[in-house]
């Protein structure tokens, strides 16, 4: 059914933003999300796949890593993802940090998650992937919860 469920969000979609999570479950090949990002991230090969991501995503998916004192794991990581292909990492601007303050004073996100939510508004987005229902209380994109289509 969350895989039918997922095919069907990515339909709807011609370009969708990634939420951090999505990269550390596909990475993990996490048992209960990796039939979902696989899938996910096997529409992104697509020539109609197109995602983007806040380069705060990055940030997050290296700190373990380095850690760790895992150079080689980090140095894999940037290097498939940085690359990966339809896939747009995004830099917060001055106007995407106001954005991002705009959602997180209206919507209680955190620093990260507003700076997830606003990239997605500034890219023009129509749909955000996470498993963080706290994205859903903003509106201008459709929200898809890993955990609701499980």
């Amino acid at each position: 059914m969350g895989v039918a469920r997922l095919d069907a969000f990515l339909r709807r979609h011609r370009r969708i933003a990634l939420d951090t999570s999505v990269f550390i479950y596909q990475l993990e090949n996490n048992p209960r999300y990796a039939s979902l990002t696989d899938r996910v991230f096997s529409w992104l090969e697509q020539p109609t796949g197109r995602a983007v991501t806040s380069t705060i995503t990055m940030t997050e998916l290296l700190v373990q890593p380095y850690r760790d004192g895992d150079q080689r794991r980090a140095d894999e990581f940037y290097a498939l993802l940085s690359t990966y292909p339809n896939l747009d990492w995004i830099a917060p601007t001055l106007e995407v940090a106001d954005v991002a303050a705009r959602i997180r004073a209206a919507h209680g996100l955190r620093t990260p998650d507003a700076l997830q939510a606003a990239t997605a508004a500034h890219a023009t987005v129509s749909g955000l992937i996470t498993n963080d229902p706290v994205f859903k209380r903003v509106t201008g994109f459709e929200t898809l919860v890993l955990d609701d289509v499980l």
